[in-house]
């Protein structure tokens, strides 16, 4: 059984569930998941994470994005893109400055209200099922974070964008209400992913790809080590007398540990918040798990531990 990360590119027409069931043939195993959604006209970068490494499901999902979109602006659909049932077409008077200032204004914090064709759920229902029945529902705007959005190119109708965002966020969405502030609304003519925390599309692998290096017997050099996947976040090591309370998924407090990712130099009464969570080690330098601080108790918890090879 494979366990670590690979880094899959999603081309169109496949669902994120799709890419599941054909690595599952390809890998020859069950336990496989993806790490979020993208939709089935959408391409780009799916971590999914095999084995172990379907603890970091979660974990990977919660990573900012980076996506390429195109925006056609004077169309608004049912869905927010181009593959739904037209509401409305207006005419686009907007300069090409107006867009950019429209566009760059998404920038920082915002509520954004999730579309009917989503998965999400609503009293046990996801929303694309709710909308396929006919039926429309309220749902509540959710906060959102626009990390960076720039403008590459304007040919009216279209604009291509390139947002670095939070978790959670609907570009297809985001396309909408951009045009909705130009007043000629909007909708997304094609998305890819190209970053999905440290996965990049430079790097990604196409199931066709991935079915080759299997058949020439080697498919586990793709696959990317737990520990590997995780660089981003600080390392530590335990101490040899605490090497004990590790190997049994005890917390741990700071004289437990030693490294430089443990105190934030500028307040050594807590963690720095990207330092809240560390890469753990014993001390003979065996990856064990990842820890999060817990600021109440001031101790170090356990949360995705990795301590027997073969589980």
């Amino acid at each position: 059984m494979y366990h670590g990360i690979i880094n899959v590119y999603k081309e169109p027409g496949y669902t994120s569930h799709d890419v599941v069931a054909c690595l599952r043939g390809i890998c020859r195993q069950k336990k496989i998941g993806h790490t979020g959604t993208l939709d089935p006209a959408a391409q780009g970068v799916l971590p999914v994470c095999l084995g172990q490494a379907t603890k970091l499901c979660d974990m990977l999902a919660d990573q900012s994005k980076t996506y390429e979109a195109v925006l056609l602006l004077g169309r608004e659909t049912d869905t927010q893109d181009t593959t739904g049932a037209t509401l409305r077409e207006s005419p686009v008077s907007a300069s090409e400055e107006e867009v950019r200032q429209a566009a760059e204004s998404f920038l920082g914090n915002y509520l954004q209200v999730p579309p009917m064709y989503s998965a999400l759920k609503v009293g046990g229902k996801k929303l694309y099922e709710l909308a396929r029945a006919g039926k429309e529902v309220e749902r509540q705007a959710r906060p959102v974070t626009i990390l960076d959005l720039q403008v590459t190119r304007i040919e009216l109708p279209r604009v291509w964008i390139t947002v670095t965002c939070s978790k959670g966020t609907y570009i297809r969405t985001l396309c909408s209400d951009i045009g909705e502030k130009l007043g000629c609304g909007g909708c997304m003519e094609e998305l890819k992913r190209t970053r999905v925390g440290e996965f990049s599309s430079e790097e990604a692998l196409t199931l066709k790809e991935l079915e080759e290096a299997r058949d020439r017997g080697c498919l586990g050099e793709k696959v990317l080590s737990v520990e590997k996947a995780l660089k981003a976040y600080p390392a530590a090591k335990t101490k040899p007398e605490a090497d004990s309370l590790v190997q049994n998924g005890n917390p741990l407090f700071d004289r437990d540990l030693e490294g430089s990712g443990i105190r934030g130099s500028e307040d050594e009464s807590r963690p720095v918040p990207e330092k809240d969570t560390l890469r753990l080690y014993n001390s003979q330098g065996r990856f064990m798990g990842v820890y999060r601080y817990e600021k109440e108790r001031q101790f170090w918890k356990p949360w995705k531990m990795f301590l027997n090879p073969e589980e």
